[in-house]
């Protein structure tokens, strides 16, 4: 299994009171040789996607599992053309700044968009909004900024006391000349 941190960002919302900061993390799982049908996804897929998390290219909304399909140069946009999503969270408070898709917050690394290698079958990009204890800043190791192919998402999880994810999302795609 390879993973990858493509953006990790830090936001300033209020999703309860005990609770006044949220972490979203994308990331890629490259699985190789995933088998996908073109239009169909698998149950297990299918059920990492929870929560009302919502990430909207400029020509694509995502807000359920999906594998991204090959019409429409859907895959060469992703890939190529569009720049980081806007991600929306259904369940923020009422009238706060990531309900709206206007994230607020530290970037703890840039994003970078899916681009899986030619011939390596399907990967997994996957969106995971975490809930952070507040008065617990949240930072990326010297290796973890260095070493985007080697970041360890579990260990992340881990020191910074996060949890189960609040909200997931997950699409699947594979390189566009494939």
């Amino acid at each position: 299994m390879q993973f990858n941190i493509m953006s990790a960002v830090r936001l300033h919302e209020h999703l309860a009171v005990l609770a006044p900061f949220l972490v979203l993390c994308a990331c890629v799982f490259g699985f190789y040789r995933v088998e996908a049908a073109s239009d169909t996804m698998s149950s297990l897929d299918s059920s990492f996607c929870h929560g009302g998390l919502e990430v909207i290219y400029p020509g694509l909304d995502i807000d359920k599992c999906l594998i991204i399909p090959k019409d429409r140069k859907l895959r060469e946009m992703i890939s190529t053309v569009w720049k980081a999503p806007q991600i929306y969270f259904s369940a923020a408070h009422k009238g706060s700044a990531l309900k709206k898709g206007q994230m607020q917050g530290e970037t703890l690394t840039d994003y970078h968009p899916p681009t899986p290698p030619q011939k390596s079958g399907f990967h997994r990009y996957q969106f995971m909004l975490f809930e952070q204890l507040p008065d617990t800043p949240v930072s990326l190791t010297k290796r973890e900024k260095s070493a985007r192919g080697k970041w360890d998402l579990e260990a992340f999880i881990e020191r910074f006391n996060l949890g189960a994810p609040v909200a997931t999302l997950q699409f699947l795609t594979q390189n566009y000349k494939d």
